[in-house]
């Protein structure tokens, strides 16, 4: 089995004007992450992930591992309704040698019971019947709608403890966190920010799949690192307040304005419908505010640059 990468990002996906995926692009910028030390979370909800087909996300995949990436640094997203969709997503991923898949539930219907999501994450494993699959349960509910218990946790481990092996803990409740680090010994926990790093390492748990990832990813490296020397607190409040410059705009918004200032590629700020990009105000307020910090993103452009 790969070792999974300790901070990933969620890569952004860029869009041509036509709103098709940007191929190039989406192998320069995750050339540019990989050499900031993260790990590639392609296709989780920082992507657009569920406004690509599957088809656009397993031809994503492919460019990526072609353009030189290493599997080893990818862990894709391939949690869908369909259980034929994730399935297809899975196995193209562990086919690909990627160092782990990350599962949102189905997350259409609500109020589903936790015997029928065991049964649907269930179906996916045993479909997918490949040896060194591993799954990082994604952990949502505020966006899904669909919450992953401690029980669900549970009985997926007793029945696939080699495959089942961590979760995105992304509902931003430390008490949730705490519980599933102490209850699962060996279960590896990941924050959904990376203003909650710190604390999440001093939990037990180990490391952070994270939007700003995608824009001040060596510095969240550095702090997964370090984490226990003394100026630790001092960086995860820096790291938090850049946070918080993205979290006051629409964020997947924000975070491509900011790659697509930085780069110098203007085009990067695409989205897809129904999310816009930041008018010219926000897009000001942004820039400013990051120049205000010192932000800087050293090396992308040549990344970015046409070839």
């Amino acid at each position: 089995m790969n070792a999974l990468p300790k901070v990933m990002a969620p890569v952004l996906t860029p869009f041509l004007e036509d709103l098709s995926p940007d191929f190039d692009l989406f192998v320069g910028f995750c050339r540019w992450l990989e050499s900031q030390g993260a790990g590639l979370a392609v296709f989780g909800t920082n992507s657009e992930a569920n406004s690509l087909t599957v088809e656009e996300r397993l031809e994503l995949l492919s460019h990526a591992i072609e353009g030189g990436i290493d599997p080893s640094r990818l862990v894709p997203g391939t949690g869908a309704c369909a259980i034929g969709d994730a399935v297809r997503l899975t196995r193209a991923a562990v086919q690909a040698k990627c160092a782990g898949v990350l599962m949102l539930p189905p997350f259409y219907y609500k109020q589903v019971s936790e015997d029928g999501l065991f049964g649907s994450f269930a179906e996916v494993i045993e479909r997918v019947g490949e040896q060194g699959l591993q799954i990082l349960l994604y952990h949502i509910p505020q966006v899904s709608g669909v919450a992953i218990s401690p029980g669900l946790i549970e009985r997926l481990r007793k029945r696939y403890p080699r495959i089942v092996v961590g979760m995105k803990d992304s509902s931003g409740d430390m008490n949730y966190t705490k519980a599933a680090i102490l209850r699962f010994p060996g279960f590896k926990v990941y924050a959904g920010s990376d203003a909650l790093l710190l604390g999440t390492l001093r939990l037990g748990g180990v490391g952070c799949i994270s939007a700003t990832a995608n824009v001040n990813p060596a510095a969240i490296v550095k702090l997964r690192e370090d984490w226990q020397k003394d100026d630790a607190e001092r960086r995860q409040e820096a790291m938090a307040r850049l946070r918080k410059i993205f979290e006051g705009l629409p964020m997947i918004s924000a975070l491509k304005a900011a790659v697509a200032h930085h780069g110098k590629c203007a085009r990067f700020a695409q989205v897809r419908p129904p999310l816009m990009k930041l008018n010219e105000a926000q897009a000001g307020e942004l820039t400013a505010r990051l120049a205000q910090e010192g932000f800087a993103m050293p090396g992308l452009e040549a990344e970015l640059a046409p070839a």
